[in-house]
Formats: structure tokens, sequence, C-alpha cells
């Protein structure tokens, strides 16, 4: 029984030291700057109208051209630049079709959004007829970000239609006689980017590995992870109700420094009783971070409520799928004295380390 128990503390060790080097790549990991695009259609007689918007540090993931400057993002002067470009790129990697014929599309206008690091790309796809059929295919979602999830919403003779593609699944046919979507399916495809959206932060899940690390009673845990949960919920409302949203170059320096801290406090804590106390408020910051998916999405203000509450389902549901993989093997692993004795320092220490090298990684990208 010891050995099984020294291994899986050894495990332990492994995956939380394979965290803190994801959260050291975060230019590569991009948890909230980049991964979600949206698309509004309108379809006016024969022609369909698009604005899409994404990040402009995913417009030069896909476009790396256009960066002339190598400093990861696109300012204004390159997309100008690079606008034949771009709309060469977005015409073989966006397509529509109206039954089986296709729709030319043209880039008439491309820009770049002040202060939130977005660009805007407006698209006219002209149909040969009134199509009673739309297919809309996105190949270009394959060079992108492995979890870039594009929102669709389509206005069609006074309904709306709408939808998550991704690389795994980057068409979406609409009929003219499909129902207007309901609350339903917008409610689902919410909660699926909620809950993909956790499981790919790796920010959030080494923030709370690190407050079940030190262990202690079950009652204790729960009521941390609950303190945490109320905050996050509380602070994502209010940021996509746009009550009150700071900007991200504050939130995700804060989340960085969040983790640092818990990392440096398990050192010293014993167990979770009256952690809540520390983790309401880093919840709240937490919360702030989670926002910026469906900010990036704007969606009109009708569907935000459903949008909310589903996309926050998402996460929970996506921290609970983490906890109960993660809680019991650490309550295990904590039975082995060399685990409870060294393993969680060093397993802190490292998480307080990788916190502050995020922390100014992150406030870099924020200059």
């Amino acid at each position: 029984m010891s050995g099984v128990i020294g291994a899986a503390g050894r495990i332990a060790a492994v995956l939380a030291a394979a965290l803190a080097l994801a959260a050291a790549a975060e230019r590569v990991a991009q948890a909230h700057a980049v991964g979600v695009s949206s698309g509004e259609y309108r379809l006016d007689g024969t022609n369909l109208y698009a604005d899409l918007g994404l990040a402009d540090r995913e417009l030069a993931r896909w476009q790396p051209a256009l960066d002339k400057d190598h400093d990861g993002a696109i300012s204004a002067d390159e997309l100008a630049a690079g606008h034949d470009l771009v709309g060469r790129a977005l015409m073989a990697g966006l397509t529509v079709t109206a039954g089986e014929r296709r729709c030319l599309g043209t880039m008439d206008r491309a820009w770049v959004t002040d202060g939130d690091g977005g660009a805007v790309l407006q698209v006219r796809f002209a149909c040969p007829g009134p199509p009673a059929r739309l297919t809309l295919a996105a190949p270009l979602l394959a060079a992108l970000a492995p979890g870039h999830r594009h929102v669709a919403r389509l206005f069609w003779n006074g309904k709306a239609h709408a939808t998550v593609v991704d690389r795994a699944h980057p068409t979406w046919t609409v009929t003219d006689a499909a129902a207007a979507a309901s609350a339903a399916s917008l409610a689902w495809a919410m909660l699926k980017l909620g809950f993909e959206h956790i499981l790919t932060g790796f920010d959030h899940l080494i923030f709370l590995f690190g407050l079940i690390l030190v262990g202690g009673r079950l009652r204790s845990l729960i009521g941390v992870i609950s303190a945490f949960t109320l905050a996050h919920s509380l602070t994502l409302a209010l940021s996509t109700l746009s009550v009150f949203a700071p900007s991200p170059r504050l939130v995700e320096p804060a989340i960085a420094l969040s983790i640092a801290y818990v990392g440096s406090e398990n050192v010293f804590v014993p167990d979770a009783r009256r952690r809540w106390r520390i983790t309401f408020p880093f919840g709240l910051i937490h919360g702030f971070g989670f926002a910026g998916a469906l900010r990036e999405i704007a969606l009109p203000r009708v569907q935000v409520p459903v949008a909310l509450v589903s996309f926050n389902a998402g996460v929970e549901l996506g921290q609970l799928a983490v906890l109960l993989a993660a809680l019991p093997f650490v309550m295990v692993a904590r039975r082995a004295p060399w685990f409870g004795e060294r393993g969680v320092r060093t397993l802190s220490v490292a998480i307080a380390a990788g916190g502050v090298a995020l922390f100014i990684v992150r406030l870099a990208q924020a200059r």
C-alpha cells in the first residue's frame, strides 16, 4: 500500500510541475487573450454581409506576415498594409454556399479596434440567387489556436440563428425553414464554451490545484471552493452585464499574483481551515478573467442573460470535473509521509515561482 501511495505522490508532483510549466508558457497558451471570435451574418436578398471580430494576436497567428515588428500583435498600420493579403486568405478560409452554388466573397474593410486588442473584418458574399439553404465553412479555424471557437449568428428573414463552430466542426448549414435559434441552442453552445474555457485556462487550474494541495477536512475544502465559485460568478455577471469591467491589463497580472500568493501561503498554512477568506477576493479577480471570453463574443443584449447563466454553468461543471479528478488523488498522496512533509512544500514553491514568472510575462505584455 505504501508503494502505491508513494507512486501517487510522485505522479502528483509530476502533474503539478507540468501545470507550472504550462503557466510559464503563457505566450503559447494565451488562455484569455485569444481563442474566441465572433461573426455576425446578415442576409439581405442575395447578399450575405458579415462582421467578423477576433483578437489581433490571433490574427497575427493566422497571418504572421502581417506582423512586421514581430511583437505578436497587429497594429492599424500593419493591417492596412496587409489588407489584400488578409482578404485573399479570408476568402480561401471562409466560404459560403447557397444551395449547391458558391457565393462570391470580398473583404470590404478591416480595422483594429481601439483599446481591446481586437480586429474587425467586414465581408460581403454575393450569392447567385435568393438562397433556400446557406452553408458556412471555415477551414481557416485549423490555422488558429487549437481551442479556438467561432460564435456565429445569422439574421435571416427576421429570424436569428446561432451556433459555435471549431476546427473539429467547421461547417454550419441553415435553411430558411429552420426555426429561430432557441434559447436552448444558445444555452448549449455557451455551456460547452464555458466548460472548455476552464479546461484550457491553465492559470485557473493551477490556482485550484494550489487551493486543494494543502488538504484538510472535506468540509473546509468545500468551503474554500464554494467561496471561490460564488465570487467569480459575481464578477463574471458584473463584467458581462457591463456594470463593472476592469481592463484585462490589470486583471491578468492580478490572477498571476493570486497564484503566487496561494503557492506561498501553502508553505505556512497547515490545512484549508478559514482559507475561504482569501479565496473569495481572489475569486472576484478570476471572475473578471472568465468574463473575457464572453466580452469577445459581443452577444446582443437580449441573448446575454441566457449566455451568462449557461457559460457560468459550463465553467462550474468544468471546475467540478477537475476537482473530482484531482482531489481524491491529492488526498491519497498526502497519506505518504514524504509527500506531506516535503512534497507539498516543493510543489507550493514551484506554484509560487510559476505565479511570479507569469506575473512578469503578463505585466510585460500589458505595457
